[in-house]
């Protein structure tokens, strides 16, 4: 088992102050500063060609950093305007092409809204779009990730991702643990065992590879009643959730996640403080 890998979601404030500009720089940075993955980000859309995305995978490959992409935030899987909601399929395609030339292995979705209509009615409609991109995908070995999210009126609870990847083989959840720790105002994760029930739930309903290789993103969220509000760095002490129980879970389930770091303008840093936690805590084992 190669064990957990760390990395950013995108680049930090960082990586730019260091004079660096492009993307394609991004793997041999990672590298350098002693993380083993990336997250691609084109939630405002791809706007990178081919040429560009063949380099930056050629890059990941050469420094052995494993790439994941997130797909656009405008994809909307349980949109009410049947025209906006199908062209979803088409981003997703899209986002698998891109994936292919970066490498990747995983994108990451978002698993849509129930701000204007009943959940049952918009879990349905998320269901018969994933259906929908199943069926216009075919197989494929890039894992099609559906997000938990952070705010009250996604969908996106640890059960409706879980339902939403029963569509098809395809699809795998990936747990946002600030996310769910948001939508729970603070209260999902005060301990180890609260983290890997997590793991112990996607294990039961989905099975044990889901639950061994999940991926995750993991940053500190300010929330209000209404769930998500802010990204935080890790300095912050106000909002949660906490790693260390994390990484003392990840080694008491024996598992080995890919953790994106989604920090505001830390995530490279906030990843790295994630690896040394986790490092310490299998020695401790």
């Amino acid at each position: 088992m190669s064990g957990p890998t760390f990395g950013p979601g995108g680049n930090s404030d960082l990586f730019y102050a260091e004079g660096n500009k492009s993307s394609l720089q991004s793997p041999g940075w990672i590298k350098r500063f002693g993380l083993d993955a990336y997250e691609y980000e084109a939630g405002n859309g791809l706007t990178a060609g081919e040429a560009s995305l063949r380099a930056v995978g050629a890059k990941a490959r050469e420094h052995g950093v494993r790439m994941s992409l997130h797909a656009p935030y405008f994809i909307s899987l349980s949109g009410i305007d049947p025209e906006k909601r199908l062209k979803s399929i088409d981003y997703i395609q899209k986002s698998l092409w891109a994936a292919e030339l970066l490498g990747a292995d995983t994108i990451v979705i978002h698993s849509g809204s129930a701000a204007k209509i009943p959940r049952e009615e918009a879990m349905a409609l998320s269901c018969d779009t994933l259906a929908r991109v199943a069926e216009a995908v075919g197989e494929t070995p890039i894992r099609l990730g559906i997000e938990t999210m952070g705010k009250i009126h996604q969908l996106g609870t640890l059960d409706e991702v879980i339902e939403q990847c029963r569509v098809a083989p395809i699809y795998a959840p990936v747990v946002d643990f600030g996310h769910l720790n948001a939508r729970a105002l603070g209260g999902a994760f005060p301990d180890a065992d609260a983290y890997r029930r997590v793991f112990d739930r996607i294990a039961t309903a989905l099975g044990d590879r889901f639950a061994q290789n999940l991926h995750c993103h993991f940053s500190k969220i300010a929330y209000t009643s209404a769930g998500e509000k802010k990204h935080l760095t890790f300095a912050d002490t106000a909002f949660g959730p906490l790693f260390e129980p994390l990484a003392e879970a990840i080694v008491r389930e024996n598992v080995s996640p890919r953790i994106i770091c989604e920090s505001d303008g830390t995530q490279a840093e906030d990843a790295l403080f994630m690896k040394r936690a986790y490092e310490a805590a299998a020695c401790r084992a």
